[in-house]
């Protein structure tokens, strides 16, 4: 008996993490069907997890972004530009999608609408000036916060000024970064006893049941994401490289977009992207940046979350939606996106800023937001996957696109 023992923990420290973490959501859901008292107990070791994650995303990202900008050499070739458009351009393609597929399939919610008053749709100057606010922010405050906004501001900012400081003050930055990562990597190695600990007492308090009432809604979400996965960002990488996107599609859903699934963070799941990159051969001096950057800026999922469940609202509540106003939230969307933080469920707060261009009040919206939460076991999993493996397959199309442009001006 003891000389299997150390066996069985050789065996299952041999296995990859997704396999690890397949393993702690079926043990999971075997604890909640057949102990389910037992199974409420273990969303102590969730919550744990869950808290981890918030605790280092916002500092990872700060100190790999200004890492990266202060280690930056002059002269290096870098494809930021092109990377940063192609970002821009799948959150707000993102959006897009996701108000042609609420209007086509329209969903309804259960909303307590009795004594609010529902004002006429406002503009997007608040959405704006919020924005410029986070960008504004106390570094400390941002960092306590999670405004992911204020974080990349600063971090820019401090890089670019120690470009400037001597070779030990660069290289004492570049350990810095390497040590964030190295604990964020420690987090995510206990990501399968956080998540048999999130997937059992969430299954145990609540059940099956709770989703049943939004499987529409649901259907339009995951489909959306599915169509931007597998269609559009296909199509934007065949513009970029010319030949067939797939091959490189589909490597970065299977080795980030399932880790992302179920960490269910784009910030923790940066070393991950980082060791893809690496193993893709692309530019280190260009995805040391650009990764850190799409975890913050490139939400591609988290655009569709926005615009699906504020149109919900919409239908719900009977508020017309013409063309103008369309094309208003799917900007509103991607804007809001770019701000939605790089932990689990940072989107689904950003939902009031949307549901504001129609005049829907807090009281209203924040129960949109609670419906989000009820669903956020299938639609963050889906959202983060999407929006982590994106920010790989975005930055190898613009490197490899850069590459082969400049081979054939060569």
């Amino acid at each position: 008996m003891t000389a299997s023992s150390p066996s069985l923990s050789l065996r299952l420290q041999r296995l990859s993490l997704v396999t690890q973490i397949i393993i702690g959501l079926i043990a999971g859901i075997a604890l909640a069907l057949f102990a389910p008292e037992v199974a409420k107990s273990t969303a102590f070791i969730g919550k744990v997890f869950v808290s981890a994650l918030k605790a280092v995303a916002p500092i990872l990202v700060f100190v790999l972004v200004m890492a990266s900008i202060a280690n930056h050499k002059h002269g290096q070739e870098t494809h930021i530009r092109p990377i940063l458009f192609l970002y821009l351009l799948g959150t707000f393609a993102a959006a897009v999608v996701a108000v042609v597929a609420s209007t086509l399939f329209p969903s309804s919610l259960v909303l307590a609408t009795h004594d609010v008053a529902i004002t006429a749709p406002g503009g997007i100057s608040e959405v704006l000036q919020r924005l410029l606010l986070s960008v504004v922010d106390n570094p400390v405050s941002a960092l306590m916060n999670a405004n992911f906004i204020g974080i990349l501001a600063w971090a820019i900012g401090m890089g670019v000024a120690i470009r400037h400081a001597g070779d030990t003050t660069r290289e004492v930055l570049g350990d810095l970064s390497n040590g964030v990562t190295l604990i964020v990597r420690l987090v995510i190695r206990f990501a399968p006893l956080g998540i048999f600990g999130l997937v059992a007492s969430t299954l145990a308090t609540s059940g099956f049941g709770a989703l049943i009432g939004y499987v529409h809604l649901l259907a339009v979400l995951l489909g959306c994401m599915l169509f931007v996965a597998l269609v559009m960002n296909p199509v934007i990488v065949f513009w970029k490289l010319r030949r067939n996107p797939y091959p490189l599609v589909i490597t970065c859903l299977r080795e980030s977009g399932i880790t992302a699934f179920f960490t269910r963070s784009s910030a923790a799941n940066i070393p991950v992207n980082l060791e893809l990159s690496k193993r893709l051969g692309l530019h280190e001096d260009t995805y040391s940046v650009s990764i850190p950057l799409g975890a913050t800026i490139n939400m591609a999922g988290a655009a569709i979350t926005i615009t699906v469940l504020t149109l919900a609202a919409v239908h719900t509540l009977g508020i017309t939606v013409d063309i103008p106003t369309a094309i208003l939230l799917s900007v509103v969307a991607a804007i809001c996106a770019c701000g939605a933080s790089g932990v689990a469920g940072g989107s689904l707060l950003l939902i009031p800023l949307a549901c504001s261009l129609f005049g829907i009040p807090s009281e209203i919206a924040m129960q949109v937001v609670a419906v989000g939460f009820i669903i956020g076991v299938l639609q963050d999993s889906a959202e983060t996957a999407l929006n982590s493996s994106t920010d790989v397959l975005f930055t190898a199309a613009a490197c490899l696109g850069e590459d082969e442009k400049s081979q054939r001006l060569a």
